[in-house]
């Protein structure tokens, strides 16, 4: 069954932090940390609750610092440095989340691109074993460390951002396009449960872009299909602030939406 809408819903998606008041009070997950070091991750920002983020999941979001890609388009740029200015303890994630158990259904890793960082997977065994579902937002920056990440993910979100050959446009690097389509090789090959979303910007996504994107992806095997409108006044690069071309109609949208199993629109 197929799902969208012909309007946008509004996603806030921005990554905002613990409050700095409860940051120094005692770890309450002191029994998941033999073995692990006291910060795995370097976390930027938690949402404590989002209904949008993991497919039916009530979910906390923990948005993670760095990215090595620089797309003009993204719009929470101040997660591209390797390090921010103000991290959020690891224990403090944990104690936050093991006050929700019972009450959320998951936990989702974003960013930046969270598998920059060498201690994910740990993060994500530790949030296993308090008992919640894992989900991972990522662009497929690393389809080796992707892969060995999968037997600890219930659901991946992945940012396929345009066909193959026009990824470097995107991300400013020339191995982008080969990194992303195998990654997105590796999670359809996996079982693992999956949506793959374009962010649409119309001066880097024109109707013959989006239409050779979505046929690419429906060969592929991509059931879950979202096309998502890019927050122009949010871009890093002032030039795309101000589009010039308007956004693809719906009715392209959805005429490319007949190829998914389920296909729907959002803001980002």
């Amino acid at each position: 069954m197929k799902s969208g809408r012909a309007s946008w819903d509004i996603t806030d998606r921005s990554a905002r932090s613990i409050p700095a008041s409860t940051r120094n009070s005692p770890s309450a997950s002191s029994s998941m940390k033999k073995g692990c070091p006291d910060n795995p991750v370097r976390v930027a920002g938690l949402v404590p609750f989002s209904a949008t983020d993991f497919p039916d999941k009530l979910a906390a979001v923990v948005f993670l610092q760095g990215c090595p890609w620089r797309c003009g388009y993204c719009h929470n740029p101040e997660l591209i440095p390797h390090r921010g200015n103000d991290i959020v303890p690891w224990t403090q994630v944990t104690d936050f989340l093991n006050s929700r158990r019972g009450l959320l259904d998951g936990v989702v890793f974003s960013g930046g691109e969270p598998t920059l960082q060498p201690g994910l997977g740990n993060a994500l065994r530790q949030v296993r074993l308090l008992g919640f579902k894992t989900g991972l937002h990522t662009a497929g920056i690393y389809p080796g460390r992707l892969s060995a990440l999968l037997p600890w993910l219930d659901w991946v979100g992945m940012d396929i951002k345009t066909t193959r050959s026009h990824y470097p446009v995107i991300t400013g690097n020339r191995a982008s396009g080969n990194r992303a389509w195998c990654s997105a090789e590796i999670i359809l090959g996996s079982g693992v449960a999956s949506e793959f979303r374009t962010t649409v910007h119309p001066d880097l996504h024109d109707a013959d872009r989006l239409a050779e994107l979505a046929s690419e992806l429906a060969a592929l095997g991509v059931r879950h299909y979202v096309i998502q409108k890019c927050m122009a006044e949010k871009c890093r690069d002032p030039a795309l602030r101000k589009p010039a071309r308007p956004l693809p109609g719906y009715d392209l949208l959805h005429r490319l939406g007949d190829r998914f199993e389920r296909f729907s629109l959002r803001n980002c």
